[in-house]
């Protein structure tokens, strides 16, 4: 069996109660070197995260021990909770849900969820045209398409919009910026979170 363990933003804080119960009963916790990082869990029991196609492999051949993935924010949105099931079906698979990174900006500024389209940039191609349709978009973004890129794409349509950039959210580090798509800064964004908004 495979438990997919949502661990949150990465504050301990905002884990949800009982995920230690998961680690404790583990044969194997698989995790980045920052995730494994927030536990104190046996050497013997940790493995860092490797490339999806070797995870593949590796959780194929192991699927009769007892194994802990930890995945950052909420599994399955827009995490790996979504290919896990993916690839070995929900047989296998346990979720635990964690609090994502989106919903951890909205309320560090106090802003409403209802009604958001949450997407992501990471890996793909948003349609900018559908994703700005919207009066309030949530999106986890990457190092290809982040806060800049967006707001350069927000002006190829001659639109205005409030962009809030959240950073290394939950950590000590955190840093939450507010711009319009004339004001984002070009430069490199860490572990960030962006909402969108024309409200």
């Amino acid at each position: 069996m495979i438990t997919v363990l949502g661990i949150g933003p990465g504050s301990d804080d905002l884990m949800l109660s009982g995920y230690q119960r998961y680690l404790d009963q583990a044969d194997l916790v698989i995790g980045s070197k920052r995730q494994l990082g927030l536990f104190e869990i046996d050497d013997s029991k940790q493995k860092q995260l490797p490339k999806l196609s070797r995870l593949r492999e590796f959780l194929q051949a192991n699927l009769n021990r007892r194994i802990v993935l930890l995945a950052s924010g909420d599994p399955l949105l827009y995490g790996i909770g979504n290919w896990v099931i993916t690839n070995f079906g929900s047989e296998h698979v346990k979720v635990v849900p964690g609090i994502s990174s989106i919903q951890y900006l909205f309320n560090q500024l106090g802003l409403s969820m209802n009604d958001t389209y949450l997407t992501s940039s990471h890996g793909r191609q948003p349609d900018f045209d559908f994703l700005l349709a919207h009066q309030t978009v949530g999106m986890v973004t990457d190092q290809v398409i982040g806060p800049y890129q967006i707001a350069q794409e927000i002006k190829k349509r001659g639109q205005h919009r409030r962009i809030y950039v959240g950073e290394l959210l939950s950590y000590p580090e955190e840093k939450i910026s507010t711009y319009t798509e004339a004001t984002v800064e070009n430069r490199d964004y860490q572990m960030n979170a962006v909402i969108i908004t024309n409200a």
